[in-house]
């Protein structure tokens, strides 16, 4: 075997591996931390290791760089990985001999970099909709146990664990913090924090809160029906992506037959990539794919992305007929009725 056919299958392997990193979302890392049992980066010592590490190796090759683009490349990992496109399309152009795929990567940096913000924004307003179940739910296990509303709000969130709150919600969540340990108002505070993508549950919070003070009871019960239902949303939207993610994979592997056609062709010597990448109607031929390639992912994902959002829509309103009809109870009355003890009971 050549040294040149050694180098070529070394950089074609290096090229996957590199493709196949700058595909990997945040998303996909925690399902792979999940199946081999090592869980999510912020709740095991290694994960949050290795987020430090990416994170220190990001802003250290930030500071290499002139002052606007180091301020975008350090607050934006998303564009770190989209660049990632411009040197694999230069390995790929000096494999194939032909700048068409150098070209390729730079105009794919934009695409790639607004489907990873997404799917990063996604995540955060996830990992948020979880800490408010789990404050919920947390706030009532105390208030059932004695405790007075704003001792339980300030056992709930300890200022040793604020590394385990999302980032997102860190400010609001010193905010309510202080509110309830200084006498501040923590509807307030609340409100504040359901500002945050994903933190949405914390105004019905304070809206269970307000009326737990007027009226003096019923709050433990009303935050667990908030948890309960944070969390049925939650399963809600688990079960549509499962459900989605046959058609998501179809059109995947639709979307990559014609890539694996070429090697094919390749492979059987029809010689493809000079026609494609190397004559006039071959690269009328590769724009028009190309072009066809991305409008049916684009479409396809936009139905997917319209399925989920009817169906979990339509299950937050079966959830809030059914919460209608049945409110929590308490001692024989609503959660939320008149009783002089203000104890969350």
């Amino acid at each position: 075997m050549s040294p040149g056919v050694v180098v070529r299958a070394v950089a074609a392997a290096l090229l996957a591996g590199a493709a196949v990193a700058l595909a990997a979302s945040e998303r996909g890392l925690r399902r792979l931390r999940a199946l081999r049992g090592i869980g999510a980066a912020a709740e095991r010592p290694h994960g949050r290791r290795l987020s430090a590490w990416w994170e220190a190796a990001r802003r250290s090759g930030a500071r290499l760089l002139p002052g606007r683009l180091r301020e975008a490349v350090a607050g934006d990992p998303a564009l770190v990985r989209a660049c990632c496109a411009v040197p694999l399309g230069a390995l790929a152009g000096w494999l194939l001999s032909s700048p068409v795929p150098l070209i390729g990567g730079a105009v794919a940096v934009p695409p790639l970099r607004r489907l990873l913000r997404g799917r990063r924004a996604a995540a955060r307003r996830e990992r948020a909709r979880h800490a408010v179940g789990e404050l919920c739910a947390a706030v009532a296990g105390e208030l059932r146990a004695g405790a007075t509303p704003e001792q339980a709000l300030l056992m709930a969130l300890p200022a040793d664990e604020e590394d385990r709150f999302p980032e997102d919600l860190r400010s609001g969540r010193r905010e309510l913090v202080a509110a309830a340990g200084y006498g501040g108002d923590v509807p307030t505070a609340l409100r504040r924090l359901a500002q945050v993508p994903g933190g949405e549950g914390a105004a019905a919070v304070a809206a269970c809160w307000e009326l737990a003070e007027q009226r003096g009871t019923g709050l433990a019960a009303g935050l667990d029906r908030i948890a309960e239902s944070l969390r049925a949303e939650r399963a809600l939207r688990e079960s549509l992506r499962a459900e989605l993610a046959a058609p998501r994979s179809t059109a995947a592997l639709l979307a990559g037959l014609p890539v694996f056609g070429v090697g094919l062709g390749s492979a059987l010597g029809a010689r493809p990539f000079r026609f494609l990448l190397h004559t006039g109607p071959g690269l009328g031929c590769l724009v028009a794919g190309a072009a066809l390639e991305w409008a049916g992912l684009a479409w396809t994902g936009r139905l997917a992305a319209t399925a989920e959002a009817a169906g979990a829509l339509a299950g937050a309103g079966n959830e809030a007929a059914s919460a209608r009809a049945s409110p929590p109870v308490v001692n024989g009355v609503p959660a939320l009725g008149a009783s002089p003890a203000r104890n969350g009971g």
